[in-house]
């Protein structure tokens, strides 16, 4: 029987609950692809998942990781448009972290040939959640938009797709990240107490990225919970009357591609580790888990 790489977990736990594990090539269905995986992102959602902060306890083993780049290996029965060997890259269920995965076609976009599969593999999520995002909240050109932890992938998307949109962009990150910011454009701040103070002026808008319980304060200075959405926070989202934002897994614009850094890259083998710094935070852009080495030549 022919077998592929993926990682696997049976229990809510912490990273330690993950394991890399042999498992049957899998079948593409109707509709479906089967992607030779070349690398795979690592989200907040992941570990979200896999430690029990959504949904019920699993009943058998359950796949990690939402969006991957890598080639067309097999196509299902009604798939059009795409051709084996193809580069890819889009979102997926639960799943992508492994050396095969399936995903719908109509979520998949042929991958830029500027771009390198991690590269590529970091986008997806960020792209599709900050798109969505700046739409709910009607960002117009000329309004001034706070992005709360500008820094994340999701951050430096929506930033990026807003000043493309004409507006001006505020966002919190620590001042380690503040020259890479200006560079794209955004005005940033270091966040924590006393953020009020520091703003440059007033805010029209705010998107919260960060779910560091930011939500009330965005409230006050907009003046409107209509005027803030959030990502992160749906606690702090119910409380306030603010919006919660939670993704489709669909198809995403590429009319526009942001610059998000790749800040650590990681092998299958490692994805504990990677699970552990996406827990702790504080990076630039997106960690990616590297499967290439682990398909065969």
């Amino acid at each position: 029987m022919v077998t592929a790489q993926a990682v696997r977990y049976h229990e809510h736990g912490g990273p330690e609950v993950l394991e890399l594990a042999e498992v049957p090539l899998p079948q593409p269905g109707p509709g479906q692809v089967r992607v030779a995986v070349r690398a795979s992102g690592v989200n907040a959602l992941d570990w979200k998942l896999r430690a029990g902060f959504h949904g019920p306890p699993p009943d058998g083993p359950q796949g990690v990781g939402i969006e991957l780049a890598g080639t067309v290996d097999a196509l299902g029965s009604g798939v059009t448009g795409l051709e084996v060997g193809q580069a890819v890259f889009g979102q997926v269920a639960p799943g992508a972290a492994a050396t095969y995965a399936l995903a719908e076609a109509v979520s998949l976009r042929p991958k830029p040939e500027h771009l390198s599969f991690v590269e590529a593999a970091a986008l997806p999520v960020a792209l599709e959640t900050a798109n969505r995002a700046l739409d709910e909240l009607g960002l117009r050109a000329g309004r001034t938009l706070l992005i709360h932890a500008v820094a994340g992938g999701v951050g430096l998307a929506a930033a990026q797709l807003a000043l493309a949109r004409g507006a001006k962009v505020i966002g919190t990150a620590s001042a380690g990240h503040h020259a890479f910011l200006r560079d794209l454009g955004v005005v940033p701040v270091t966040y924590g107490d006393g953020l009020e103070k520091r703003l440059p002026g007033p805010v029209d808008l705010v998107l919260d990225a960060s779910g560091r319980g930011e939500v009330e304060l965005s409230v006050r200075l907009t003046g409107d919970p209509g005027k803030v959405l959030t990502i992160a926070d749906p606690v702090g989202a119910g409380r306030h009357g603010v919006r919660f934002s939670t993704g489709s897994g669909g198809p995403f614009p590429v009319d526009v591609l942001p610059r998000v850094p790749v800040a650590e890259v990681f092998p299958l083998e490692r994805v504990a580790d990677a699970h552990r710094r996406s827990q702790d935070g504080h990076f630039l852009g997106k960690l990616v888990l590297d499967a290439e080495t682990s398909l065969p030549r």
